[in-house]
């Protein structure tokens, strides 16, 4: 008769899972103590969340006293193409290759809640279900359950799927057995840390998310740091950089989730029409798409900064329609902008005439 694990591993792959690995619902020292020192050092910027319910995160046991084992599953999201091509083409946007399909949460989430259903029905016991939305720490988990190992860009990293893996955790009071911990393939390789555009990794293993262009262009909700503009090229949203280039990538078939592939409109777009969307075209343009959730301001802004490092003066017009938008978070951001793209005589004549009427006071500290 097949066990638990072996019925729940032929369950996860019916349901299109691609791997699937099991722990007990702990995890190591080191991995709390590492949640404290990237907390302490404030390297999670405005993601108060992560301190807010720091403890729970730290240990499953913990979030939920009675889980006993974590099942966790990975989905493969890799692309067919290099993603870092786009990044050679000025004047168009660099979306994340994860963000260019539909909305990984829900996908997910449905898939691990029909599990949840067969297991309890099958062995009884209570479960949870986790896709990235909860206090728990998906990564270690993943490593403890043999899914992969945390490399030196912290993502996980596949000898199968290299770095695109979509993670989804079932917490169970059913004891499954002992853990099958991946170790660290990495070696000497630190790839991932010299591409990184804006030195976001301050040691292997050691990310100050302040500095990375996945927190900046998502998570950030204010105006970007003026000395990390310049360095963002034409990434509006999240960065592939680190995963990219990670050698272990060439193991990875392209996803054959078709809900993952990329949308025609997302593939490199023009910055010119995405600057030009309004709230309501913004929401119907990235309907199902993870991007919704940042807000049409966030990624105006973000589409500007690119404008702005596009070398292109002729999407100077593009920036100076929105010296005007209600938002001052565009306003300031079309501002640097036309600071970088227009003539010094032009962008004197737009200072005139727009900085002594602005409101907020941060966007009229961008004409100076």
């Amino acid at each position: 008769m097949p066990s638990p694990r072996e019925v729940i591993r032929d369950l996860a792959l019916t349901q299109g899972f691609d791997a699937v690995g099991f722990a007990p619902a702990h995890l190591a020292a080191s991995v709390s103590a590492g949640l404290r020192e990237f907390l302490a050092a404030g390297h999670h910027g405005d993601m108060g969340w992560l301190e807010l319910r720091a403890g729970e995160r730290a240990d499953p046991k913990t979030l939920w006293p009675g889980a006993k084992s974590a099942i966790v599953l990975g989905l493969s999201y890799a692309p067919e193409s290099d993603p870092l091509q786009v990044l050679e083409h000025k004047d168009r946007a660099a979306i994340s290759v994860y963000a260019q399909g539909a909305d990984y949460h829900d996908l997910i989430k449905k898939r691990l809640k029909h599990m949840a259903r067969a297991i309890v029905k099958d062995f009884g016991g209570d479960v949870k279900v986790f896709v990235d939305t909860a206090p728990v720490m998906e990564k270690p988990l993943a490593q403890a359950a043999g899914l992969g190992w945390q490399g030196k860009h912290t993502n996980l990293v596949s000898r199968d799927h290299g770095s695109w893996l979509f993670l989804g955790v079932i917490l169970t009071t059913l004891d499954l057995g002992e853990a099958a911990n991946e170790p660290d393939h990495c070696g000497t390789c630190q790839r991932c840390l010299d591409v990184c555009p804006t030195n976001a990794f301050t040691a292997p293993y050691k990310l100050d998310a302040r500095r990375c262009i996945s927190y900046l262009t998502i998570e950030h909700k204010g105006p970007i740091p003026r000395e990390l503009r310049p360095l963002m090229g034409n990434r509006i949203y999240g960065c592939d950089d680190c995963l990219a280039v990670c050698p272990w990538n060439k193991f990875a078939s392209a996803t054959s989730e078709t809900a993952f592939h990329p949308r025609a409109e997302l593939v490199a777009p023009l910055l010119a029409e995405l600057a030009a969307l309004d709230d309501e075209n913004f929401r119907r343009t990235f309907r199902a798409s993870p991007v919704k959730r940042i807000g049409r301001d966030r990624f105006v802004r973000n589409v500007l900064i690119a404008i702005g490092n596009s070398n292109e003066p002729t999407l100077a017009t593009v920036a100076e329609s929105l010296l005007a938008d209600p938002s001052p978070l565009v306003r300031g951001a079309a501002v640097w902008a036309l600071g970088r793209l227009a003539s010094t005589i032009a962008f004197a004549a737009l200072r005139a005439r727009h900085a002594e009427a602005e409101s907020d006071a941060v966007v009229r500290a961008e004409w100076n």
